[in-house]
């Protein structure tokens, strides 16, 4: 069967533009559109409340005080995991927070953290944060490494970084897609670096989760963290997502420790001594948020159905046709930051308008009053993602002919 790209269209809500149409919505990678069944999960555990009240916690298929287990499958199934070694919980920050407090661990001369220049801020403060926990210094603990000429980082830079430096460096903490220029990373290259250099590798999955096919626990990565609310469409502020590789599912080291962590046989005699659960599971702090839960619920329903690979090769489709006809037509007056190599690429294409950031930034609030949500990021950069859940080529179509219309 030929599926096209926006064959799940219909089970999503569409913000309305200025002429009361539907949208162009190419912002999935900053908030997802919220699946209509998110809306009747979230109400059917208000009613479960308002009808059993505390029993809530254990009646049923939807009972409480497992529900976050309700995600597990599907989540393990997106990441590319084992059940025991993914959880949904907290917010991406946080989780990051708790991972490094575990597998940050600095001793000696093996005390460096390696991100990309240009990192998304809050991953940023989190690891400065860090350090300073540490009684260390950023200006020499911290290492950002550079971008190309180009505009994009290479693996081979960071290949040779640890080569020539690795005995110094303790965490590794990677985005599997850069937010601003859209790149893909070759997590395999670089786990395999790190692991050569003797340093855990953590990765931040904000902007690759429900993007681009994943292999978690093949990959060997130390562990993983990511928010819900972009392409997960799980919407604002949703519950995150953490991923502990199998071989730390009994860590016995530091890690900051909650009630829900605790070993579920043991939780409710309210012991003083903490038992942590096994993997994942074990690093959680608190009962999960249900109401937040359940749009998280109904959008991996929709993941489960359609099948990572087959999003995959019509965002392919999508982003291809889109930056062939942004060249062919208008590429004169812009540029595409994000490789096109189509293994480079996920579902966004980040563009630079010639002329400096006036000329973008005049260009994307016309766009807006045209019915395109797009995205803005400082300085000079329009970022568009078109999601093969809910996007069409139609639509990129419309949208390469407004850019041709309005530059």
């Amino acid at each position: 069967m030929n599926i096209e790209a926006g064959f799940l269209r219909d089970r999503f809500r569409i913000p309305a533009g200025p002429d009361g149409n539907p949208s162009l919505y190419f912002c999935g990678n900053s908030l997802g559109l919220q699946p209509i069944a998110a809306a009747e999960a979230v109400e059917a555990e208000l009613e479960r409340w308002a009808r059993l009240g505390v029993a809530g916690h254990f009646d049923g298929l939807l009972a409480w005080m497992p529900y976050h287990r309700l995600l597990t499958d599907h989540l393990a199934e997106l990441v590319g995991a084992e059940k025991h070694e993914v959880v949904a919980m907290n917010s991406l920050t946080v989780n990051l927070h708790l991972m490094m407090i575990s597998f940050y661990r600095p001793h000696g001369e093996r005390r460096r953290i390696l991100i990309e220049r240009g990192a998304f801020p809050s991953d940023r403060h989190a690891v400065a944060s860090q350090i300073a926990l540490h009684g260390l210094d950023t200006e020499h603990d911290l290492v950002e490494l550079a971008p190309r000429r180009d505009g994009l980082i290479h693996e081979e830079d960071l290949e040779d970084y640890l080569n020539d430096h690795g005995e110094r460096v303790a965490l590794v903490l990677w985005p599997g897609v850069q937010y601003a220029t859209g790149q893909v990373f070759d997590l395999e290259r670089i786990a395999g670096a790190c692991r050569k250099a003797g340093a855990v590798l953590g990765l931040d999955l904000a902007h690759a989760v429900g993007n681009i096919p994943l292999k978690l626990h093949e990959l060997g990565a130390d562990f993983a963290v990511w928010c819900s609310y972009k392409y997960l469409n799980a919407g604002p502020g949703a519950v995150a997502g953490c991923f502990v590789h199998q071989r730390h599912e009994r860590h016995q080291g530091p890690r900051l420790a909650g009630w829900w962590g605790h070993d579920e046989a043991s939780r409710f005699r309210m012991g003083p001594d903490f038992e942590a659960s096994r993997g994942a599971e074990g690093w959680q702090l608190s009962n999960p948020p249900i109401l937040a839960m359940a749009p998280l619920r109904a959008s991996l329903d929709l993941f489960h159905e359609a099948g990572m690979e087959q999003l995959r090769r019509l965002s392919l489709e999508l982003t291809g046709h889109l930056a062939g006809e942004l060249n062919r037509r208008v590429g004169d007056h812009l540029d595409i930051l994000t490789p096109l190599e189509p293994q480079r690429r996920g579902c966004q294409l980040s563009l630079r308008i010639h002329g400096g950031r006036r000329a973008g930034r005049q260009l994307f609030e016309r766009l807006e009053g045209h019915g395109v949500v797009a995205d803005w990021r400082e300085p000079d950069i329009i970022r568009i993602a078109p999601t093969p859940l809910y996007n069409t080529a139609e639509e990129t179509e419309r949208f390469v002919r407004l850019v041709e219309k309005l530059l």
